[in-house]
């Protein structure tokens, strides 16, 4: 399982360098105090985009920024171009009703435990497809060969999990969620219908509906994560429990094959995923009637709303544009009609400035509302509209959090270590080689594992011991997932990124030794580790890349990362074939193998973050000693 794992949506920092510190001096010079500056910050530098078309490579963008604002000069300039550019699809939380917002919380926690991860249930909805007689015909009854075909459907599944992420984020900067939720069901409700109808399709409908399953599931999931900001003093909580419904998830396939077995093995699968198909209904129904279609804004968006004024309305809801003399004189007019006009326009520009006070008031209540009370306010004061003074209760939560998030980052020990250089030089960095190796090492490990849990323990201890370890295995993994979740993150922002590697190393070197010990102990050890350690791995690297690589171009590093590692995943089948085949069903060499490989780049990788941590630390001593 490898689908985007991300602690926040925002960050309150700008970007050291580049046009990151462009915008900061910009700031710094105006007339706007430090939340100013923060608010000022680019859309993407500020929140975590899963699109993988960073900002400078759009040359739409850029060309119409150049077009439209080539001439512009100044602050407002600058503001308007803002608002020009910024998606139109997005909704402050406070213009939805608190109930409602609520109401999508829960249904979206909901559609997400009913569908975001449940292939990677796989290890419990194995045996089931193989009593139904799955691929029998194609493999004339040999086991070997059936759990080969099984696999490889388990494993394309989980490749087209990794790569999608790639234009579901496309999809869902540019058509938001609703669009995003509704394929998401189609997808699904196709894929249940070809493994319905699998043995009647002129094709392999087992592995087509199952690579369906996959891709309705990142689209449901992804698409939910804008509703941390719905309530944003609690948007770890929402984050935790979606993440927590992706995990739990993959206990449906469990709860399907106890109610298989308890019936006498009469509810077959055709029925399961005919009676599946109330799920995309669920979500239909539910995007097209609850859910919102716009994404919800981040705080900073909501800041930006606030400091940024809109154009000038004219008496007929038009830009006032002064350049166009035949909107407002006429070269023929009298004297009176000139009087009338301009006494026209400054009733119009007064009425504007009415309502954008007004429209400026909403917004600062909803503020206070969802960030508590005199954020929005002070916001405004630090801004200079609407002429008032900034309440320093809400100035100084606002100045807590971003002392805390700086705190944190520099605690990290990487925390800008690239954020000022190109998404290619990124690309091209040993930061990003390294730890692309290890996500392909660990990530087709952990898919390994999940495909061939039962094979291998059968080799190791038996077939008794073998089906209990697989029905351990099953309930063990969603509540892994669960349990973890309140831990990781206080683990990552409390400690440092080297400690953070270094513990992951450790853990996956214990699970690769108790994984070829042939004791019943080792082996209930394994799957403990295995399901604790899989959530934390995955935040880990987005963490990593995050705070390494920054905001900016997280969609296309951290994207490029899972879309290469599940790509690599195809050699799964190839590590498959090896224990079966190979070495006559004994996974000890494979489990070697692995072992070996993720242990000499964990440790490429831990020395090279430790060395560059400590030249990092160096040069800011040096940077502070300096100014100081």
């Amino acid at each position: 399982m490898s689908l985007p794992r991300v602690g926040s949506l925002e960050t309150f920092l700008d970007i050291p360098g580049g046009a990151g510190a462009h915008r900061r001096d910009s700031a710094d010079n105006s007339r706007r105090g430090s939340i100013s500056s923060i608010g000022s910050a680019s859309l993407r530098a500020r929140k975590i985009t899963f699109n993988p078309l960073p900002e400078s490579w759009d040359p739409v963008s850029r060309s119409l920024s150049t077009e439209t604002f080539g001439g512009a000069a100044g602050e407002d300039a600058s503001l308007l171009q803002q608002a020009q550019l910024q998606p139109p699809h997005t909704v402050g939380a406070f213009e939805v009703p608190q109930w409602k917002r609520i109401l999508q919380v829960v249904v979206t926690v909901i559609n997400c435990l009913l569908a975001a991860g449940i292939v990677f249930g796989y290890a419990a909805i194995k045996p089931v497809l193989k009593k139904e007689g799955a691929y029998r015909d194609t493999c004339d009854g040999d086991d070997t060969c059936i759990e080969l075909h099984l696999n490889f459907m388990f494993t394309v599944a989980a490749v087209a999990t990794n790569i999608a992420a790639l234009p579901i984020g496309a999809i869902l900067d540019y058509h938001g969620p609703r669009v995003c939720g509704l394929l998401g069901a189609c997808f699904l409700a196709v894929g249940a219908l070809m493994l319905a109808f699998a043995g009647d399709l002129p094709f392999d409908g087992f592995l087509a509906g199952y690579l369906f399953l996959a891709l309705g599931g990142p689209f449901t999931y992804i698409a939910s994560y804008h509703l941390s900001n719905a309530f944003p003093r609690r948007s770890g909580l929402i984050l935790a429990l979606l993440t927590g419904a992706f995990d739990a998830s993959s206990a449906l396939f469990l709860v399907y094959r106890l109610v298989y077995e308890s019936t006498g093995d009469s509810f077959g699968h055709h029925d399961f995923f005919l009676a599946y198909l109330v799920v995309p209904v669920l979500i239909i129904v539910t995007q097209l009637t609850v859910l919102p279609k716009q994404s919800y804004k981040t705080v900073g968006e909501m800041v930006d709303d606030i400091q940024a004024g809109s154009g000038v309305v004219g008496g007929r809801g038009e830009l006032y544009d002064p350049d166009n003399e035949g909107a407002v004189v006429d070269d023929q007019v009298d004297e009176q009609t000139a009087l009338l006009r301009e006494e026209q326009r400054q009733s119009d520009l007064e009425q504007h400035r009415l309502q954008q006070q007004q429209q400026q008031q909403v917004a600062i209540q909803g503020i206070d509302e969802l960030l508590g009370a005199g954020a929005g306010a002070s916001i405004a004061g630090d801004s200079g509209y609407l002429g008032m003074e900034g309440d320093n209760s809400g100035k100084n939560a606002i100045d807590e959090r971003v002392s805390h998030e700086a705190a944190k980052n520099e605690r990290s020990g990487v925390w800008g270590a690239m954020h000022s250089s190109t998404a290619w030089e990124q690309l091209c960095s040993p930061w990003f080689v390294l730890v692309c190796l290890f996500t392909v090492v660990q990530m087709t490990r952990i898919n390994y594992f999940v495909a061939t849990i039962r094979g291998q323990y059968e080799s190791l201890l038996g077939s008794g011991p073998a089906i209990d370890m697989n029905n351990f295995f099953d309930l063990a993994l969603p509540l892994g997932g669960i349990i973890s979740i309140p831990f990781i993150g206080g683990i990552l922002d409390s400690t440092s990124t080297v400690v953070v590697l270094s513990t992951l190393v450790t853990v996956a070197t214990t699970i690769g030794v108790l994984g070829v010990l042939p004791y019943t102990w080792a082996g209930y050890a394994n799957i403990v580790l295995f399901v604790l350690y899989r959530p934390f791995y995955y935040t880990a690297v987005s963490d990593y890349c995050a705070k390494v690589f920054g905001f900016r171009t997280f969609g296309t590093v951290y994207g490029t990362i899972i879309c290469l590692a599940g790509v690599l995943n195809f050699s799964q089948s190839l590590l498959d074939y090896m224990f079966r085949v190979t070495f006559d069903g004994n996974p000890v060499p494979v489990n070697l193998l692995l072992l070996a490989m993720g242990l000499v780049i964990g440790l490429l990788l831990v020395g090279f973050v430790w060395v560059q941590s400590r030249l990092l630390g160096g040069r800011r001593k040096g940077s502070h000693n300096g100014t100081a």
